[in-house]
Parts: C-alpha cells; sequence; structure tokens
C-alpha cells in the first residue's frame, strides 16, 4: 500500500526472536530474488516490552549461520498505522494473529493471516517461541521461517504480476 510497494510485517510478541528472523530471511530472499524494491517488509510486536532493542542475541547468532544478518533490525510494537500501510500482516501464532484482529481498526485494508499457513510442512500451526529454549529452537524457526517465506514470497510475487 504504502509508495506502491506490497508491504508485509511479520509479527510475535516482543519483536525480537520470531518475528525479525521471519524479517531478516524474508528480506535476504526477496534481495536475491531482485525484487526488494517491490516490497516493504518490516515486523513488530504485539507488546513494547523490547522496544528499539535488538533482536535476542541467539536469534542473530543462529541467522548469521545461515547467513542472514539480523542485526540493524530494532523491535517496535505493532502500531495502527500499520494496518492501513502493509498489505499482508502476517502472525506467528493464534494468540497474536487473536490480538491483531482485536486491534485492527473497522476497514482496515491489511489481510490478517498466521504465517505459517504459506509453508508447505507447517501449515496450521505456530511458530514455536524460542525465547527459553535451547538452541535447537532457534534453528527450528527458522527451517519454518525458511519454508514459509520462500512460498510467501512466490504467493506476492505472482500476485504481483497479474
Amino acid at each position: 500500500m504504502a509508495e506502491g510497494r506490497h508491504g508485509v510485517l511479520f509479527v510475535c510478541t516482543g519483536n525480537i526472536c520470531r518475528s525479525p528472523t521471519a524479517e531478516g530471511v524474508f528480506l535476504h530472499m526477496a534481495k536475491s530474488r531482485g525484487v526488494l524494491e517491490r516490497l516493504r517488509i518490516d515486523s513488530a510486536g504485539t507488546h513494547d516490552y523490547h522496544v528499539g532493542e535488538p533482536p535476542d542475541p541467539r536469534a542473530i547468532e543462529h541467522a548469521a549461520r545461515r547467513g542472514y544478518d539480523l542485526s540493524a533490525l530494532r523491535a517496535r510494537q505493532v502500531a495502527a498505522a500499520d494496518f492501513r500501510e502493509f498489505d499482508r500482516i502476517l502472525a506467528m501464532d493464534r494468540g497474536h494473529l487473536r490480538q491483531l484482529k482485536a486491534l485492527a481498526p473497522a476497514g482496515s485494508p491489511a489481510r490478517l493471516d498466521m504465517f505459517l499457513d504459506h509453508s508447505e510442512s507447517w501449515r496450521g500451526l505456530d511458530v514455536p517461541d524460542p525465547y527459553y529454549g535451547g538452541s535447537r529452537g532457534f534453528e527450528e524457526v527458522l527451517d519454518m521461517v525458511e519454508d514459509a517465506s520462500a512460498r510467501l514470497l512466490e504467493e506476492i510475487l505472482a500476485g504481483l504480476a497479474r
């Protein structure tokens, strides 16, 4: 919607693990495909716990091992303007989707979806929060995010080609 680009916003709780990972992976894939200028990509949290902070160091570390740079990202909270400025707002879990639906202004044009509904292997599931777990949780999140991001990007590009 904004600036003639298709806007995609990834949302989790504090915007330090799941949603910045999705933002970083999706940015990387869009840049690799040469379509970054056609998209507006961002992430946010439903809560203000970490506003202004970088992603969790473990998220940064695990993403970097796969070639994704999350270091410049900073947490922010979902704002009312997001429902006008983004075409798609993707929730990492069902709780986030409920919160987003409650926050969405009447008549909002943004499409609210579950992020993993765009994956092949994890459709209908929540992206688990790796915050309180170990390394395996961050790797699992990356596996899910890569799968869903690749398919989401294909879906968006097909829609833009019409």
